[in-house]
């Protein structure tokens, strides 16, 4: 009798224990959603600061804010989410690019690149991704979710003019949703394929930041990204796993121009070479000397224009 009652104890105590920390997983899970997923501000990231005469791009984000933009909108892929978007036209021009921005930012931070674009002859839309700028969303999709749209505006391009040529460029996660979307049947118009920064897959890339931003050792990270995981796909659709460069990669045969800075500390430099193996199509590789995350344009600005312009040559008329 004493000892059943001991082993009931026992099983009693390492219940509650147990249950402890099921809820406390469940918990932090929950505060990690709420961190990577939903979007918001977030500590981890810098905020922007005003344009400066000593910006290395000054004459570009000036221009952008000068120029005349049409606004677009159409719905979601899933037709849940009205998605914005900026249209800036470059004459009678038939080739255009669409130019996606990173997390937590939104088509008026990309406007250097949209100078840029437009001083090589395109016209350019800038899209705000699910839950971004002045699009509608209460998640962060990582690539995943985003590169279906994506295609739904090449589609929206395409009926106002069939005949264009059509080139996609992303910075960080625009760019991981740029290598995600080459990864689908594209129309014919989709000639090329830029994408700087761009990470390899969702959950390694949240894994990596758990690690650099947290110091979170291998335990308690594992299980808490697969539960994370779990909270995404039950939350927003889709888990962290399947957001994944690479795999989508494999399907692409259309040229594709890979960008990174070699001193990317955020989305980890090696991963770029991962990136490049994995597509199928002409490529080429360029990891920028100096360059920190998403800083490659600023840190060389006339070579990373004469890169874009050499590589776009070869494949737009």
């Amino acid at each position: 009798m004493q000892k059943n009652k001991k082993h009931n104890r026992l099983v009693l105590w390492l219940g509650g224990i147990i249950t402890f920390i099921i809820f406390a997983f469940a918990g932090a899970g929950m505060y990690f959603y709420n961190v990577a997923v939903v979007p918001g501000h977030k500590t981890f990231l810098s905020s922007s600061k005003p344009l400066t005469k000593s910006d290395s791009l000054y004459q570009e984000k000036l221009w952008y804010k000068k120029a005349t933009k049409k606004h677009l909108y159409m719905m979601s892929s899933d037709n849940k989410l009205r998605l914005d978007a900026n249209y800036i036209k470059n004459n009678n021009s038939k080739k255009t690019v669409i130019i996606l921005h990173g997390y937590m930012n939104n088509k008026d931070g990309m406007g250097e690149y949209a100078a840029l674009f437009h001083s090589l002859g395109y016209n350019v839309l800038l899209p705000d991704a699910r839950g971004h700028g002045q699009s509608q969303g209460n998640y962060v999709g990582y690539g995943w979710m985003e590169k279906d749209d994506i295609k739904k505006w090449i589609q929206k391009l395409l009926k106002d003019n069939p005949k264009q040529e059509i080139v996609i460029f992303g910075v960080s996660m625009g760019g991981a949703t740029t290598m995600m979307t080459s990864g689908l049947k594209l129309p014919s118009q989709v000639k090329a394929f830029i994408e700087d920064c761009g990470y390899t897959n969702a959950k390694n890339e949240i894994e990596h930041e758990a690690q650099a931003i947290y110091s979170m050792p291998t335990f308690p990270r594992f299980p808490l990204v697969e539960i994370l995981s779990g909270i995404t796909r039950l939350r927003a659709g889709y888990f962290l796993g399947d957001a994944d460069s690479i795999k989508m990669l494999k399907h692409n045969t259309k040229p594709m121009l890979f960008i990174h800075g070699a001193k990317d500390t955020f989305v980890p430099t090696e991963m770029v070479y991962k990136n490049y193996r994995a597509s199928r199509g002409p490529k080429q590789l360029w990891v920028v000397p100096g360059a920190s995350h998403a800083k490659s344009f600023a840190t060389h600005p006339h070579e990373y224009k004469a890169r874009i312009k050499a590589f776009l040559n070869k494949y737009i008329k």
